[in-house]
């Protein structure tokens, strides 16, 4: 506790001394072509936050397509070919049984989103941003070097990271909120020293990856936290003092990338963990601290899922104002009415697992 509240301090005493001149910038991507009819990855998954993306004190970025090469920074070629060719030939179309859907403009769509987080990474890592929000659809934490799955088409933060490695940094670590595992990221990153990955998500649901044990011969480097439904608030807490703090410092990431996934929220239509919104805020917040302690401050959050419009909408806000330290605390008055599972056991487990 002693290290969070330092952290605070340090957090407070920043916002007074540099918030006018720091700079949170953002792209945003709704893809409203990409729709698939009932399909719970959705355009309307972002109505709720449009009407306020202009109040935020944060700078539009130009979102322009990512190039083919940038891609292959993750992807098989012969799978962005592959993807290309069905959505142009096959479209509209369900590609696996997640179910993943392809309509006709969601290649374009989908490089658009790539191109979009690359946009923020680039300013972050530039220097014309002191960090940055990729506010994209599709999503991509599931997609996997040879394959799209789980409502996900290209893998757009593991492309960003691989990109700050070509950039000149030499390690990146990606922190996944999101209540799936994103098995996409790991398998990009399973064989990559430069590239850390730790997730924290809910036990036993889609897409059936993310055990403690699944990357043996990578401890310390991809960290998985399967966790109990209803885990909540109080519980991420712990998450981030005595699991997410030691692997940044055990990793020393010169960038961090986020995973900001709002189907976390208690009210999830398709999961069941336990954060409300000002648990969001806590994390993002908790998360900056960490990036100004150890990277700079070079952080960039990339949208990944979250299926209720509220939830998105505030969670967003949440990040927003943890990025541009706009604000001491957020409550949406959205609480959750779950009691929290005890967590310290399977804390302990993941300790010991990777000698914490």
């Amino acid at each position: 506790m002693k290290s969070e509240k330092l952290s605070e301090l340090r957090y407070e005493v920043g916002s007074r001394l540099y918030n006018k001149w720091m700079t949170t910038a953002y792209a945003f991507v709704q893809a409203p072509q990409h729709k698939y009819p009932d399909h719970p990855e959705r355009p309307g998954r972002l109505a709720k936050l449009i009407p306020k993306l202009d109040s935020f004190q944060a700078e539009k970025l130009e979102a322009v397509p990512a190039k083919h090469e940038d891609i292959a920074r993750v992807h098989l070629p012969g799978f962005i070919m592959e993807l290309e060719q069905i959505c142009r030939e096959q479209a509209p179309s369900v590609i696996d049984f997640a179910p993943t859907y392809v309509t006709q403009t969601s290649f374009e769509d989908a490089m658009l989103a790539a191109g979009a987080t690359l946009a923020c990474a680039r300013a972050v890592i530039s220097g014309k941003a002191d960090n940055a929000f990729a506010i994209v659809r599709p999503p991509g934490h599931h997609s996997e070097p040879d394959k799209a799955m789980g409502f996900c088409l290209f893998n757009n933060v593991a492309i960003a990271a691989r990109d700050a490695l070509a950039k000149g940094l030499e390690r990146v670590l990606v922190i996944d909120y999101d209540a799936h595992h994103g098995n996409g990221t790991q398998a990009a990153f399973l064989e990559d020293e430069r590239c850390a990955y730790l997730s924290t998500h809910q036990a036993g649901i889609y897409p059936g990856t993310g055990n403690l044990t699944d990357a043996p011969n990578a401890k310390k480097r991809i960290v998985n936290v399967p966790l109990p439904t209803r885990t909540g608030n109080d519980s991420f807490g712990k998450i981030i003092d005595e699991i997410v703090q030691p692997t940044v410092e055990a990793f020393k990431p010169e960038m961090i990338f986020v995973s900001a996934g709002f189907d976390a929220h208690w009210s999830d239509p398709l999961t069941a963990l336990g954060l409300s919104s000002s648990g969001f805020y806590n994390i993002s917040k908790r998360l900056v601290h960490l990036a100004e302690e150890h990277c700079r401050g070079k952080i960039v959050f990339v949208l990944e899922g979250g299926y209720d419009p509220t939830n998105v909408a505030n969670g967003c806000e949440a990040v927003f104002l943890a990025l541009t330290r706009t604000g001491d605390s957020f409550d949406a008055g959205d609480p959750s009415p779950h009691a929290e599972p005890e967590i310290e056991p399977r804390l302990e487990e993941v300790l010991k697992w990777h000698g914490f």
